[in-house]
């Protein structure tokens, strides 16, 4: 495959929702949430966003309305594993199956319909895109060089000490969930609205799940989410040219590869964070664990 300016455009706008997402991700687990709802998250953000902008003509009141989507079914999320203590991992998964059924149900009435067409942006690039990458700086920024991302990184390694010092770990932690839903839900309107241009009941295909193993292979930087984005895009996009170019191997198979580089790429992450000197790459300390102090 020819490394063209339209395969690369292909290769980035397929890797947008992926990053949206699992930059969110990155962020709730920072924090020390580990939310396996993203597929969920993302799934009711592509329905949310496709019915607003069809009923409004406006992609932006779509992504702005998958925004909120997200941020509000995260917050079911947020209520149940931070205020009444249930485990992260049965709710997250509970999240998933919920987002599904949920826009199976309500999403019939808009299949078969068009979404409206996305502005374009500088150097014909669409603004969403524009808006993931400058995200990676941001988020690294936020994690990095301020205080309010400093005191989330001392939740996630710490609950406890972070309590002790008088930090409110779950205002902490919802706050992380909220902006992690919404990310998800852009990255699920981003599909729907300028991949597929079209609803389809489960359309988001996986993608939450490689969002999850991304944030792991990027070991949990927002530099490391893109580079793992740009590859589950390079993938993807070789799939569909091998596809197109008639290439005498099963489609299923084809269709397979881009989860099966991730999983490769995990297994291989996984090797080297076992043997590599000084833990690079380990997850935050208190990941997934439940905070009992009283509020």
């Amino acid at each position: 495959m020819i490394l063209d300016l339209t395969t690369l455009l292909l290769l980035v706008s397929a890797a947008t929702p992926i990053l949206f997402a699992a930059l969110g991700e990155a962020i709730v687990e920072r924090a020390g949430v580990l939310n396996l709802g993203v597929e969920g998250l993302m799934i009711v953000g592509a329905l949310a966003g496709f019915a607003a902008a069809h009923a409004t003509g406006s992609t932006a009141a779509g992504f702005v309305t998958a925004a909120v989507a997200g941020a509000a079914l995260a917050m079911i999320f947020a209520a149940l594993t931070q205020m009444l203590l249930t485990n992260q991992v049965a709710t997250g998964l509970a999240l998933t199956l919920f987002g599904l059924g949920l826009t199976a149900m309500f999403g019939k009435p808009y299949e078969g319909i068009k979404a409206p067409a996305m502005p374009g942006g500088p150097l014909g690039v669409n603004w969403m895109i524009w808006l993931g990458l400058a995200l990676v700086p941001l988020a690294w920024l936020f994690l990095n060089r301020t205080r309010s991302g400093l005191i989330l990184r001392g939740v996630g390694e710490n609950h406890d000490a972070a309590h002790a010092l008088g930090y409110k770990v779950r205002a902490v932690r919802v706050a992380a969930i909220a902006a992690g839903g919404a990310l998800a839900g852009l990255g699920g309107a981003y599909i729907s609205i300028a991949i597929v241009l079209q609803w389809t009941e489960g359309m988001t295909a996986g993608a939450g799940w490689i969002a999850l193993a991304i944030v792991v292979f990027a070991g949990w930087n927002p530099w490391g989410v893109l580079a793992g984005a740009w590859l589950f895009g390079g993938v993807t996009v070789l799939q569909l040219r091998l596809q197109a170019a008639g290439v005498a191997v099963p489609v299923q198979l084809l269709s397979m590869a881009p989860y099966l580089a991730t999983i490769i790429v995990l297994v291989l992450i996984s090797a080297r964070q076992k043997y590599a000197r000084g833990g690079g790459g380990a997850a935050p300390g208190s990941l997934g664990r439940t905070f009992h102090a009283l509020r």
